[in-house]
């Protein structure tokens, strides 16, 4: 029986050292309009479209190395190179966002502004750091996570200047978008949706922030949501968020948004 092969993750300096040594494979799995405003050197923009062509037309030892914007989906698309016997199938983590920060000027890098005596008692009060906007607490909740489900926005708000992780993950896989759905606050949502939130990250059981908003029925967060271009058509075992809507209203904003997107 031959033994599986799993995808690695890396991050910006492996990824560096390996594009330095020679002929990698690297594959931006963004949208055409992100690719187009920048991607990595000799990257080659790749989705589920074309994706075929590089699974059949690289060699199976070649290093392939996927990034999108904050490195979540990448892993997908790298599971699926080492599901197909690719032997060095690798996601960069933290995305593009991670790259470009990385290879930012640091003489023209803005110092980090000092935080509002609101946010660090709000750290302190949530027993956090009041040194760390990305510090970590119990079940890997992170500040953010904290303030997009308590509120209020201002705080949310400030964290996110601060530079607070738009894509950190607590223990269940959920970032603070799904927390902010909890807390049901369409404009805490609305704010991590504009930094940069992944709309349909998955949980660790697979569920998305939408399918929780449905089945919770979180109809304020539901909708500023949908607004943004969740994904209505994502399943876990067959089942979607129209399938797991808990109230009237979560399901007719399901339906009308359904009604007023362009059929694919």
């Amino acid at each position: 029986m031959s033994q599986e092969i799993a995808f690695r993750r890396v991050d910006v300096a492996f990824a560096r050292e390996l594009l330095s040594k020679g002929e990698t494979l690297v594959l931006d799995v963004r949208d055409e309009a992100s690719y187009a405003k920048g991607h990595i050197d000799g990257a080659r923009r790749a989705g589920r479209d074309n994706l075929h062509e590089f699974l059949t037309g690289a060699p199976k030892d070649m290093p392939v190395l996927v990034y999108c914007r904050k490195g979540n989906s990448s892993q997908d698309f790298a599971k699926t190179f080492a599901d197909l016997g690719f032997t060095q199938a690798l996601s960069l983590d933290g995305g593009y966002d991670a790259w470009v920060e990385a290879h930012r000027d640091p003489a023209h890098a803005a110092a980090p502004a000092a935080l509002s005596d609101a946010l660090r008692a709000f750290l302190v009060a949530e027993n956090f750091s009041p040194e760390d906007v990305n510090g970590v607490g119990a079940n890997a909740l992170t500040p953010l996570m904290t303030a997009a489900y308590k509120g209020p926005p201002d705080i949310v708000a400030e964290l996110l200047r601060a530079g607070a992780r738009v894509d950190a993950c607590n223990g269940d896989g959920g970032q603070p978008l799904w927390l902010a759905c909890v807390g049901d606050d369409p404009a805490i949502v609305a704010m991590l949706i504009a930094a940069g939130a992944d709309l349909d990250h998955r949980n660790v059981n697979g569920s998305t922030a939408l399918m929780y908003a449905a089945s919770a029925g979180k109809a304020k967060a539901l909708k500023a949501l949908l607004e943004a271009g969740a994904d209505l058509a994502c399943e876990v075992d067959g089942v979607s968020a129209l399938d797991m809507a808990s109230t009237l209203e979560c399901l007719n904003l399901m339906r009308a948004e359904q009604k007023r997107r362009p059929k694919s």
